[in-house]
C-alpha cells in the first residue's frame, strides 16, 4: 500500500517531528481512556445502581397497588418510601414526558434502566441536576417519586475526566519543554554545520544528550581536521613559492652572467643543473603527497605488529640501517587504520631517522585501545622549542639537524603528522632515551 500521500501532511521539521511522535501517543491513550472510562462509568455503573433502585421503587408501586383506597396507599407508601429516601407524591400531575439535558451521558441509561425494570414508570424527569423526578401510572392515579441523582449515578462523575485532561495537559507542557531542551543542541549543531558550509565559523560547544555530544564532538573534530588540511595546503604553497624562488633567483642570475660570446663553463652548467634538479625534488615531493593522500584506501582492520615488521624489512632491504627494537603487544592482535597511508607516514619516519642519524630503531606496543609506533635515532635530534616548528610544512632545521646522507624538502614530520590525524592519533617528537637522537612516536586508536 502507498502511504506516499500522508508525507504531505506531516510535519517537516525535526521539532515538529518529534512532537507528533511524543504527543500522538499521549493522545491516543487520553481517547481510549476517556472512551473506556464513559462505557464503563456511564453505562456499566450507571445500570447497575439504578437496577438497584428500580428494586425500591418496586417496593412502593407495590404498596399502592395492594392498598384498597387512596388513603390506605398513602399510608402504606409513606411507610416504606421515607426509611429507602424515596419523597412520595400520591396523587401527583401528569408528566411531560422523559427529560434530561444534552451533555447528561448517563441520563439516557438511567432512563432506559427504569423503563425497562418497572413497567408503571410513566416519565421520568433529569432536569434538576441533583434529583430524579419519576413518574408511574397506578390504579390509583398517577404518582411521583423524588431521590437524590446520587443514587442512581456517580457523584460528580466529571472529576476524573477533568483530572485526566489535566494531567494529560500538564504533562504535555513538561514534554514541550524537555523536548526543546533536547532539541536546541541539534538545532545549534545543524546551524554550526551549515554556518561552516558556507564557508563560516562559529562558536558551538556540544551539549544536550550523549548522542547530540558525540555527535558534535565529532563535528569539531571534522572541522578542525579540515581547518589543518587547508592550513597544510596553504604552508605547504607558501612552502613551494618560498623554497622555489632562491633556485630561481640563482638561475636567473646565473643565466644573466652567461656570455653570448664564450660557451659555459662546466662548473656553470653544474651549478645550473642542480638548481633545477632542487626544483624538480621540491615539485614532486609536493605532488607526490597530494596523489598519494587522494588516493589513500580506507581504513582496514590489520594485523597490526606483522604490518610494522614488513615496514622494517624493506626498509633493511632497501639498504637503511634500521632494525625492530622490540614489539609489546598481543601478536595476532590486529588494528583499524588506512594501510598505505600509515606505511608512508613511518617510512618517513625511518627515512628522516637514517638520513640525520647513523641508525634507527624502531619499536611497537599493541595496547587495549592504542597502537603505538616509535623511531629513534642516533642524531642530533630537535631542540624542544623547535619540535612544533618541525611538524610545519617545508621546515628544514638545518642547524639543528646534521645532513650527511643528503638533504630532503621538509615533508618527512609534515605528513606524517596529518596521517595520524586522519586516524585520530598524533605524532609526538622527544629525545631518544637509548640512542640519544630524536624519538618520533605515533599513537593511533586501535
Amino acid at each position: 500500500m502507498n502511504f506516499d500521500w500522508l508525507k504531505r501532511f506531516m510535519p517537516r521539521g525535526l521539532y515538529g517531528r518529534a512532537a507528533l511522535i511524543l504527543f500522538l501517543p499521549v493522545v491516543v491513550v487520553t481517547v481510549v481512556v476517556t472512551v473506556m472510562f464513559l462505557q464503563r462509568h456511564f453505562e456499566d455503573v450507571t445500570r447497575q445502581m439504578t437496577s438497584g433502585m428500580t428494586g425500591e421503587i418496586g417496593l412502593v408501586a407495590a404498596r399502592i397497588e395492594a392498598a384498597p383506597d387512596l388513603a390506605a396507599a398513602r399510608a402504606s407508601a409513606d411507610a416504606v418510601a421515607g426509611p429507602l429516601g424515596l419523597a412520595l407524591t400520591l396523587p401527583a400531575p401528569a408528566a411531560e414526558g422523559d427529560r434530561h439535558a444534552f451533555y447528561d451521558l448517563s441520563g439516557r441509561i438511567v432512563i432506559a434502566e427504569l423503563h425497562a425494570r418497572v413497567p408503571a414508570v410513566e416519565a421520568v424527569d433529569l432536569s434538576q441536576r441533583r434529583e430524579v423526578r419519576v413518574t408511574l401510572r397506578g390504579g390509583k392515579g398517577d404518582y411521583l417519586l423524588v431521590f437524590p441523582r446520587a443514587r442512581v449515578s456517580a457523584s460528580n462523575p466529571h472529576q476524573l475526566l477533568v483530572l485526566m485532561v489535566g494531567t494529560s495537559l500538564l504533562m504535555t507542557a513538561i514534554a514541550t519543554i524537555f523536548l526543546r531542551n533536547q532539541l536546541r543542541p541539534i538545532r545549534r549543531l545543524a546551524r554550526a554545520a551549515e554556518e561552516y558550509g558556507k564557508g563560516r565559523i562559529i562558536p558551538y560547544r556540544p551539549a544536550g544528550a550523549s548522542e547530540i555530544r558525540s555527535a558534535g564532538t565529532a563535528f569539531l573534530e571534522m572541522r578542525a581536521r579540515i581547518e589543518r588540511q587547508n592550513e597544510q595546503r596553504k604552508q605547504m604553497l607558501s612552502g613551494v613559492s618560498h623554497d622555489l624562488r632562491t633556485p630561481l633567483t640563482r638561475l636567473r642570475l646565473g643565466l644573466s652572467m652567461l656570455s653570448p660570446d664564450y660557451p659555459p663553463e662546466q662548473g656553470e652548467i653544474a651549478a645550473l643543473e642542480g638548481d633545477v634538479a632542487a626544483m624538480g625534488t621540491m615539485v614532486d615531493a609536493f605532488l607526490d603527497h597530494a596523489r598519494d593522500a587522494a588516493q589513500d584506501a580506507p581504513p582496514q582492520s590489520e594485523p597490526a605488529l606483522d604490518f610494522l615488521r614488513g615496514i622494517v624489512a624493506d626498509a633493511q632491504r632497501g639498504g637503511q640501517d634500521v632494525r625492530l627494537h622490540a614489539l609489546a603487544g598481543d601478536e595476532s592482535g590486529r588494528a583499524t587504520f588506512s594501510r598505505d597511508s600509515l606505511r608512508r607516514a613511518i617510512e618517513n619516519l625511518i627515512g628522516n631517522a637514517v638520513r640525520y642519524g647513523e641508525r634507527a630503531e624502531v619499536d611497537a606496543a599493541l595496547g587495549p585501545s592504542y597502537f603505538r609506533i616509535s623511531v629513534e635515532d642516533d642524531g642530533p635530534g630537535i631542540p624542544p622549542e623547535k619540535r612544533e616548528e618541525a611538524l610545519k610544512p617545508f621546515t628544514r632545521l638545518d642547524p639543528s639537524r646534521n645532513q650527511n646522507q643528503g638533504q630532503g624538502v621538509g615533508l618527512g614530520l609534515a605528513i606524517a603528522a596529518d596521517i595520524a590525524r586522519a586516524h585520530g592519533g598524533q605524532l609526538r617528537l622527544g629525545e631518544g632515551e637509548r640512542l640519544g637522537g630524536l624519538r618520533a612516536e605515533i599513537v593511533i586508536p586501535r
